[in-house]
């Protein structure tokens, strides 16, 4: 299984115009025939104006025939496309294996935060092997809804989502987590091995299959 990450970058005061096209012409179109949506965001802090969407597909080859079957469709090239596309800035993906299991948040409404940690040259390994060795204090705040490094793209790259309540409930987490021992303890090996760290919030889409 591999996971293809996209991120779409609107023009500004086109969002809603984008999300209309995808939930009642593009979502409709695609379905999971070409690759299973696993869920799909608007950013609500960090960079504005992006569409966040994951895709599974059972390996690389299988994306690459998918794809292929898609550009086939007269719908999707001729009726959508040509609708989406004066509304993109920018176009960006990673292709991601999974390291831990995919876990859907259950039932309620969300936000989510989507967190990219990059590690020095060599040290994505390390990085992972902690943070999953972790997983389990971490989770006896707020679950995680997913681990991944990056196969193609940025490399040396470990992303992980994760679901809240509401922004309340995300701080109201970070803040206890920060007070464990076995939590700081971890930080302190981890932190050194990393180059960079973003992080944006995301709301989810109106097609997202994760609410």
């Amino acid at each position: 299984m591999i996971y293809e990450l996209r991120t779409y970058t609107l023009m500004p005061g086109k969002q809603g115009e984008y999300l209309k096209l995808n939930a009642e012409v593009g979502r409709p179109l695609r379905g999971d025939k070409y690759g299973k949506l696993e869920g799909s965001w608007t950013t609500e802090f960090g960079t504005l104006n992006q569409f966040v969407h994951l895709w599974s597909y059972a390996s690389l080859d299988e994306r690459e025939r998918l794809r292929a079957e898609l550009m086939k469709n007269d719908a999707w090239t001729k009726e959508y496309v040509p609708k989406i596309r004066p509304l993109l800035v920018a176009q960006e993906n990673k292709i991601l294996s999974a390291q831990l299991p995919l876990k859907p948040p259950g039932d309620g409404a969300h936000v989510y935060e989507l967190r990219v940690y990059r590690a020095h040259v060599g040290k994505a390994g390390e990085w992972l092997g902690l943070f999953k060795a972790i997983m389990p204090v971490r989770e006896k705040y707020s679950k995680n809804v997913g681990v991944w490094q990056t196969e193609v793209a940025q490399l040396n790259e470990a992303v992980h989502l994760w679901a809240y309540r509401d922004l309340n409930h995300r701080a109201e987490v970070r803040a206890n987590a920060l007070k464990d021992p076995d939590w700081q303890a971890f930080i302190g090996k981890a932190t050194p091995l990393l180059a960079e760290m973003r992080s944006i919030v995301l709301n989810p889409a109106p097609a997202s299959p994760m609410k």
